[in-house]
């Protein structure tokens, strides 16, 4: 009796992967999302700043919506030589509002710490507002407030608090 179970649970466990279990509703969930993506009105290019396309680069991309478009990009960078190869994140941008386009961007140093944000807050596809890091921590961040395409503020901080800002009347 206990070698008949075996066996039947030897060739059910053999034939499962065959009868399209997991693979059938894979293929069909890429080929919906591949219908979908045709129809679409998101742009072919997300504005990504990120550079993804060097050697040394590993992109992962999130769906973090539930729309079936990725709106998280990290790219790492490899760093040292096998079997000692460690990932750095180097940049990571995100679609804030679902449309398609990179909104935000963070570049990241050499040790994986924030140097630089630039954000595109009013989501008119051009950036307004860069934050600077020292250290892992803010120290300035510079604004278009009237969308003119020129900084005209800047807020400098120090230990996390505001310590001055500079308006460009």
């Amino acid at each position: 009796m206990k070698s008949e179970s075996l066996a039947l649970v030897l060739i059910v466990g053999m034939a499962a992967p065959g009868c399209g279990g997991g693979g059938e509703a894979a293929d069909r969930e890429t080929n919906a999302r591949s219908r979908a993506m045709e129809g679409s009105s998101r742009p072919d290019d997300d504005q990504g700043r990120c550079d993804t396309e060097a050697p040394d680069r590993e992109v992962s991309e999130y769906d973090t919506s539930g729309d079936s478009y990725p709106d998280v990009r990290r790219v790492f960078r490899r760093v040292g030589t096998a079997p000692l190869i460690r990932l750095i994140l180097a940049c990571r941008e995100a679609d804030l509002n679902g449309d398609g386009t990179k909104d935000l961007v963070r570049y990241y140093n050499d040790e994986g710490r924030p140097m630089r944000e630039e954000a595109d807050r009013d989501f008119n596809g051009t950036t307004d507002s860069i934050t600077f890091y020292q250290d892992g921590h803010v120290v300035r961040q510079e604004q278009d407030t009237d969308a003119d395409g020129r900084v005209d503020t800047k807020i400098f901080f120090e230990r996390g608090r505001v310590v001055r800002a500079e308006r460009d009347l």
